[in-house]
């Protein structure tokens, strides 16, 4: 008897079956953009965001992690990723990063923001964490619009890390990456936010990968809290983390936890998202 592989590529029926989890996580973040600024606490707002997954039908697939209990994942100024949400007051000037995903019948989304709060007595805090977010969103949509022509997925990685470099000194974390999804939150493939040496599985009809990269102001080295959740910068530096689930098919690329699909961020880039059909 053969061993047999679980394919990497989703049918034409399943990539419709990931529309609704995923505009599910956008509508999240949405709520969840609402709610960043000072004065708020990350409970609101992980309240906020699961209100707006339940209008939409779907389910946290956040919650189906072992020994995660919230909707989001809320990080704040050097955490970089899994701060888990609680009372803490955010302040002006704070970096805040969410992190949300829905499950909708078997099938999953994933997308993460960075929003900066104002603070008018420090402009230039604002201006060098804002710059931190928009060179990591940047990377994203510079990593998408290479999967749209790519024929390797690790070309993305390529992309992203081409893009931040262009753009100053940064650092991108090397210890966390992106993944394929689909029934599960995390499947394979892994998707790397930076060069490697391997090409990766073919770019073809039926991928569907989160991108996220993970960006930093110093050094990429970081440790996990008490809480055995929150990954914090060892040197106290700001990070950002933005992140899409994007679905490839026979007419070109879709993302889909953008409400758009990424038009309006991947027009820049030259590439005209299709819908799934």
């Amino acid at each position: 008897m053969g061993i047999f592989r679980k394919s990497l590529y989703k049918t034409p029926d399943q990539l419709r079956q990931m529309v609704e989890p995923g505009l599910a996580t956008a509508d999240s973040l949405a709520a969840a953009r609402e709610l960043i600024r000072a004065g708020a606490t990350t409970l609101r707002i992980n309240a906020a965001a699961e209100a707006a997954l339940a209008a939409r039908g779907g389910h946290s697939n956040f919650k189906l992690v072992p020994g995660y209990r919230h909707m989001v994942c809320a990080s704040v100024n050097d955490d970089v990723v899994h701060g888990i949400p609680n009372s803490r007051v955010l302040e002006p000037g704070d970096i805040v990063s969410i992190d949300s995903g829905a499950e909708i019948n078997g099938w999953n989304g994933d997308a993460a923001i960075t929003v900066v709060i104002p603070d008018d007595s420090r402009p230039e805090v604002v201006a060098e964490r804002q710059r931190l977010s928009e060179v990591t969103e940047q990377s994203l949509w510079h990593g998408i619009a290479r999967l749209a022509r790519a024929t390797h997925l690790n070309e993305v990685g390529d992309a992203i890390q081409t893009y931040i470099e262009s753009q100053g000194d940064y650092g991108i974390l090397t210890d966390y990456i992106g993944h394929g999804i689909g029934r599960a939150m995390h499947e394979d493939p892994p998707v790397f936010n930076y060069r490697v040496r391997e090409r990766g599985p073919a770019v073809k009809p039926g991928l569907v990968v989160a991108i996220e990269p993970m960006v930093v102001t110093g050094s990429i080295e970081t440790f996990i809290q008490d809480d055995d959740w929150t990954v914090t910068t060892m040197d106290g530096g700001m990070a950002s983390h933005w992140e899409h689930s994007v679905a490839v098919h026979t007419g070109g690329i879709w993302v889909l936890t953008a409400h758009d699909g990424g038009a309006s961020a991947l027009e820049p880039l030259g590439i005209t998202p299709v819908p799934i059909p």
